[in-house]
C-alpha cells in the first residue's frame, strides 16, 4: 500500500476527479468509513452514546460533518461543534443538521466552557480539525479545544479519541507536532496513509491506524515509490510450502556468525533461519565455537573454519566458506563475529573479493562494522546485498551522527541503498527497507520489546531463509522485517514488552508465518473498504 505526502494526496484527489471521481464522492465515502470505525470502537455501547465531532474549517472538517451525519443516522448523540465559521449553504452542514446533529458555532473562546462540559459526559470525540492541513502552530480556539480534549482523556481514560486523517497538530508529512497536538486512540487516514504518520514524535499520537478506501482510482499512484506493508502484501510474498516439498525444496543458508563472545548470536541467527522455514542451514564456525554451541544448536550442520591459538578464524577461512557456498543459496554473515584482525580479514577477502560469490548475501552486525573501515567498499560487492544496520552501524558506514540517520530515516535508507547498490533495512521503530532503484517500504510497527540484544540477529536469519527460498532480496528484506515484527507483536500481546528476550521470538515466527498465511494476524495497520 502507497504511502503519500498531503501535496501528493491532493494531487491523486485533483486526479481523480479527471477520471471523474469527485471530490465530493471522495468526501462521502471517508465520511461513512470514519463513521464505522468510530462505531466499532464504542462496539455494544455505540448505541445512544454521546459523540462530539470536533470540525475544523477545511475538508476535515467536511469530513467530520458527514461522519456525525452517519453516526446520528444510526442511533448515537452527536453535536458538531464549528472551531471555525462554516458557511450557511455549507454542503456538509444541512443534511447533518437534518438528521439531528446538534449543530453549535464555537469558533471563539466564550464556548470553550460549553465544550469543555460537553466532553466530560462524552464516549467519543471525533477530531476533524486540521488533517493534512496544518501548516502552522495550533492556536486560539483550536489550541484550546485540543488541550481540554487531551486533558479529558487525562481524566477519563475510557474516553475514546477518534482522529481523522491525522490528528490535528500533527504534521502530516514530518510527523512533526505541537505540543498541544491530539492523542489519538485511533486514526482514520483516507485513500493512503500519510508519510508523517509512521514518523516521530507524530507516531506515538497516532493510535491504531485503519486506512478507509475512499475510492481513488487503480492505478493513480503508480509511480509512488513509498509503501507500507500490509499484511495482504505479506500473504501474497509468503513462499509456498508445497505438498510434495523435501529438504531441499526450502533452500539452504551458509550463516557464517558467532563467536566465543557472542555465541547466542549463532543460535539466534541460525533458528531464526530454520524457524521461519529454511530446510538447511549451516553455520560456519570454528571448532572452539562448535563445542561451545552444539548443544544447543542440534538443528544446524557445521562447516568447520580454521583459527588461530586464540580460537578464532583466520582469512584462510574466507576460502572455507567459499568452498561451501556451492551447496547453499544465500550467505548470511555479521551477527555477533567480532572484530578480530582475523575476522575482519577474512570478510574482506569472502566479500570483497574480485571473485564473484555464486549466492546473493545478508550482511548485519560486525561484518558491517568491519566494512564501515573499508573505503568504497561497496564498489567491490560482487552479489546482490541486503545489510541490515541499526542507526549505530548505519552511522558508522556513512560516517555520519546517529542524530542525523534518525533525522530522516526513509531518506536515509534511500540514499544509502542508491550509493550503495544494496538493499538496506534500516533497523528501528518503524523499520524502513529502501532498494537500490529508489522504492522505499515501511514496515508498521514500533515495539519497545524488540530493544533487546539479539532481535537483530534472529531478523537476519528470517531475511536469509526467505532469501534461501527464493524471494528476491528487497522482497525478502521487506518481508522478513513483517515476519519479526509481527512474531514481536504476538510475543508482546501474551507477556508484555518488558522482558522480551531474542529467543522468545524464536517459536513465535512459525506462528506469525501461519497467521499471516492464513490472514488472521490482527497486527500492524487495518484496512477497510
Amino acid at each position: 500500500m502507497k504511502t503519500v505526502t498531503p501535496e501528493e494526496m491532493r494531487d491523486l484527489e485533483r486526479r481523480s476527479e479527471e477520471e471523474g471521481v469527485s471530490t465530493d464522492a471522495l468526501m462521502e465515502r471517508a465520511g461513512l468509513l470514519a463513521a464505522r470505525v468510530a462505531w466499532n470502537m464504542l462496539g455494544e455501547g455505540a448505541y445512544g452514546s454521546q459523540i462530539i465531532i470536533l470540525v475544523g474549517s477545511g475538508n476535515n472538517g467536511s469530513d467530520g460533518l458527514v461522519t456525525a451525519r452517519h453516526l446520528q443516522s444510526w442511533g448515537a448523540r452527536t453535536t458538531a461543534f464549528l472551531l471555525a465559521p462554516r458557511a450557511p449553504d455549507d454542503p456538509k452542514l444541512q443534511p447533518a443538521s437534518e438528521v439531528g446533529v446538534t449543530i453549535v458555532e464555537a469558533a471563539d473562546s466564550s464556548h470553550l466552557t460549553d465544550i469543555q462540559s460537553e466532553l466530560s459526559e462524552a464516549a467519543l470525540v471525533v477530531d476533524a480539525v486540521l488533517g493534512t492541513g496544518r501548516s502552522r502552530p495550533l492556536e486560539g480556539i483550536y489550541r484550546d479545544v485540543l488541550a481540554a480534549a487531551n486533558a479529558e482523556r487525562e481524566r477519563r481514560p475510557e474516553l475514546v479519541i477518534l482522529a481523522l486523517d491525522i490528528p490535528s497538530g500533527v504534521d502530516a508529512e514530518t510527523g512533526s507536532a505541537d505540543a498541544d497536538a491530539l492523542v489519538a486512540d485511533a486514526t482514520a487516514t483516507f485513500g493512503f496513509p500519510k508519510t508523517g504518520l509512521f514518523r516521530f514524535p507524530g507516531a506515538d499520537l497516532m493510535g491504531q491506524i485503519t486506512v478507509a478506501d475512499i475510492g481513488i482510482p487503480e492505478g493513480l499512484s503508480a509511480n509512488i515509490r513509498q509503501e507500507v506493508v500490509t499484511q495482504a502484501w505479506a500473504q501474497a510474498y509468503l513462499p509456498t510450502r508445497p505438498l510434495s516439498a523435501h529438504k531441499g525444496t526450502f533452500g539452504r543458508v551458509l550463516a557464517l556468525v558467532g563467536s566465543r563472545n557472542y555465541v547466542g548470536a549463532a543460535y539466534l541467527a541460525c533458528m531464526g533461519a530454520a524457524r521461519s522455514g529454511s530446510g538447511y542451514v549451516t553455520l560456519a564456525a570454528t571448532p572452539s565455537l562448535q563445542s561451545l554451541v552444539a548443544s544447543k544448536l542440534t538443528e544446524p550442520t557445521y562447516l568447520l573454519l580454521p583459527c588461530d591459538t586464540d580460537g578464532d578464524p583466520t582469512a584462510e577461512g574466507a576460502l572455507a566458506v567459499r568452498d561451501g557456498l556451492p551447496n547453499c543459496d544465500v550467505l548470511l554473515a555479521g551477527c555477533g563475529l567480532g572484530q578480530h584482525d582475523g575476522t575482519n580479514a577474512l570478510l574482506e577477502q569472502l566479500l570483497l573479493s574480485s571473485v564473484p560469490l555464486s549466492v546473493p548475501i545478508v550482511l548485519d552486525a560486525d561484518a558491517l562494522n568491519t566494512l564501515s573501515g573499508i573505503p568504497s567498499w561497496y564498489s567491490r560487492l560482487q552479489s546482490p546485498t541486503v545489510v541490515t544496520p541499526h542507526p549505530g552501524e548505519m552511522s558508522r558506514l556513512l560516517g555520519t551522527s546517529i542524530t542525523d540517520v534518525e533525522g530522516d530515516r526513509v531518506a536515509t535508507a534511500q540514499k544509502a541503498a542508491a550509493e550503495w547498490g544494496v538493499t538496506v533495512l534500516l533497523k528501528g521503530a518503524y523499520t524502513v527497507v529502501a532498494s537500490p532503484e529508489g522504492d522505499v517500504r515501511i514496515i508498521p510497527f514500533a515495539n519497545p520489546g524488540l530493544a533487546t540484544a539479539g532481535t537483530g540477529d534472529v531478523l537476519a536469519g528470517v531475511i536469509a531463509s526467505l532469501i534461501a527460498q527464493g524471494v528476491l532480496p528487497y522482497d525478502a528484506a521487506s518481508l522478513g522485517a513483517y515476519l519479526h515484527a509481527a512474531a514481536g507483536e504476538m510475543v508482546t500481546n501474551d507477556i508484555g514488552n518488558t522482558g522480551l528476550v531474542a529467543s522468545d521470538l524464536l517459536p513465535m515466527i512459525p506462528r506469525a508465518i501461519k497467521s499471516v498465511r492464513e490472514g488472521t494476524f490482527s497486527g500492524g495497520i487495518r484496512e477497510i473498504s
